[in-house]
């Protein structure tokens, strides 16, 4: 088997950024993670930027990427459609977490609410891409039910 770079990468790098949100947001919501707020959103706008390199990484490998903008309308019948979605959908409340982390000293109840809403964004977008790879009966190792877990 020979991915494309385009893939590696944006498996690597959004994998990598949805890995970071999810720990960031579940961690400060239930107050375990013990940073400053600024560094939490400094660290949080890595993560999507990570995320946002991935995603653009991923155009890479389309023959008409001016076409990519028709993936998202097919939401209803293609995991790649969902995921896409999902993948912006994401960035509205990491955004909103990143931005009211570094604007406040004291984040609220709202804003762990974010973290926590940001966090199960990034888990869904990732199981959209797990379902993806699951429904590819050309490769068996990843056409069963625990790509998913996995």
């Amino acid at each position: 088997m020979h991915p494309a770079v385009s893939i590696v990468l944006f498996t690597s790098l959004s994998g990598a950024g949805y890995g970071a949100m999810i720990w960031l947001g579940v961690l400060h919501g239930f107050d375990l993670l013990g940073l400053e707020p600024l560094l939490v959103g400094v660290f949080t706008i890595v993560a999507m930027t990570l995320v946002g390199m991935g995603l653009v990484s991923s155009t890479f490998h389309l023959h008409h990427p001016e076409r990519a903008w028709r993936a998202l309308s097919q939401w209803r019948s293609s995991w790649l459609s969902r995921e896409g979605v999902m993948a912006l959908v994401t960035f509205v409340p990491a955004l909103l977490f990143a931005g009211a982390m570094i604007a406040s000293n004291d984040p609220d109840a709202i804003v762990s609410a974010l973290g926590f809403v940001a966090a199960a964004c990034s888990v869904v977008t990732i199981v959209c891409t797990a379902m993806i790879y699951r429904s590819l009966w050309t490769v068996p190792q990843w056409h069963n039910a625990w790509t998913i877990p996995c």
